[in-house]
């Protein structure tokens, strides 16, 4: 039964990020990303070490699914990183999803690393990482964009700010409404007492 209820949180968080990055036009799907975030933190959170990136995997993949050859392998590893870097900031700031809540400080400095090096990692990737290799000559050309320091300011600013409102808002929705779900089952419920 555990199995099947860790199983369903990550297809149903999963879901939900494919449907707020897939439904949405662009710019729009970008303003997207705290809801990313939030559920991305609460698939770590209820899935203990590997929640997140299990979300990410399958939410990934069913927007590359929709995104075509050239945007799908970009979505699904971006998106699969972004779950690790979830999953890797909630173990290092030693974040439990308890009964108790969650440190709401570490939550919100977890989110905003992740979110920073989410995108700076593709930032990177369609920005500076093609002039350094001079790979302007490969076919899907228009996916990369231009530096610059108003748009690189933007990531190194919005990257940060997008994970704060997202570990805010992911430690407000355990505290206040979930900490009391438990997919750990009556077995090991029944050991602790």
């Amino acid at each position: 039964m555990q199995r099947l209820q860790r199983l369903f949180i990550i297809a149903l968080f999963g879901t939900i990020i494919f449907v707020a990055n897939i439904f949405l036009p662009p710019p729009f799907n970008y303003l997207m990303m705290v809801v990313q975030a939030v559920f991305l933190a609460l698939s770590a959170l209820f899935v203990k070490k590997t929640g997140a990136m299990y979300a990410g995997a399958v939410g990934g993949l069913l927007t590359a699914l929709l995104s075509g050859a050239s945007l799908g392998p970009f979505t699904f590893f971006f998106s699969f990183l972004f779950g690790v870097f979830v999953d890797l900031f909630i173990v290092i700031f030693r974040i439990k999803g308890s009964r108790n809540g969650v440190n709401q400080n570490r939550l919100i400095a977890a989110m905003a690393f992740s979110t920073l090096m989410i995108a700076v990692s593709s930032y990177a990737a369609f920005a500076l990482l093609p002039q350094s290799f001079n790979l302007q000559q490969i076919a899907f050309v228009s996916l990369f964009v231009q530096p610059s320091r108003a748009l690189t300011a933007m990531v190194l600013f919005m990257g940060p700010a997008t994970g704060a409102v997202a570990g805010y808002a992911t430690s407000y929705l355990w505290n206040k409404y979930l900490r009391h779900i438990s997919i750990e089952g009556e077995f090991s419920r029944n050991r602790q007492v």
